[in-house]
């Protein structure tokens, strides 16, 4: 179950990240039925997040923040129901982030929900090791999605 809410200024198309995030799931072997919430929220309510949570001063891209503490399953044993937690996207910053980068706002959006996704199920990135894990699996999941909407 993926509820998105988008409390920010800026329209986002919500049905690719409702599909982006069904298909994460999907991948990664977590049951439908797992809970999480995408939010997406200015500039100024991300700050407050991210100074709160982070004690980092600024807006930021994405927070994730994990509930059950679920973690990829096995096409054998996939991940049972649970609430994975929140993902807080702010389009702003991804605006930004997207002009730098040459892509649009909604690649940009899709490599946050999918990294913010990758947090709630325990991947991180502090260790070298960690980074190319999670940033390896990020990569296969977006190109994966990519291919997925072409042929849709």
């Amino acid at each position: 179950m993926i509820e998105i809410n988008n409390e920010s200024a800026i329209a986002v198309d919500e049905t690719v990240l409702q599909r982006l995030t069904e298909f994460n799931l999907a991948q990664l072997h977590v049951s439908p039925d797992a809970e999480v919430a995408i939010v997406m929220v200015d500039e100024g309510a991300m700050e407050s997040l991210h100074v709160q949570w982070m004690d980092e001063p600024g807006p930021t891209d994405v927070l994730s923040f994990p509930m059950d503490e679920l973690r990829p399953g096995t096409p054998d044993r996939p991940t049972a129901p649970g609430l994975l937690g929140d993902i807080v996207l702010c389009p702003q910053v991804a605006e930004t982030q997207a002009q730098a980068a040459g892509h649009s706002m909604m690649d940009e959006l899709i490599l946050l929900t999918t990294h913010g996704l990758l947090h709630l199920l325990g991947f991180d990135h502090a260790e070298p090791e960690e980074e190319r894990e999670m940033f390896g699996l990020q990569r296969s999941l977006i190109e994966g999605f990519a291919h997925a909407e072409r042929r849709r």
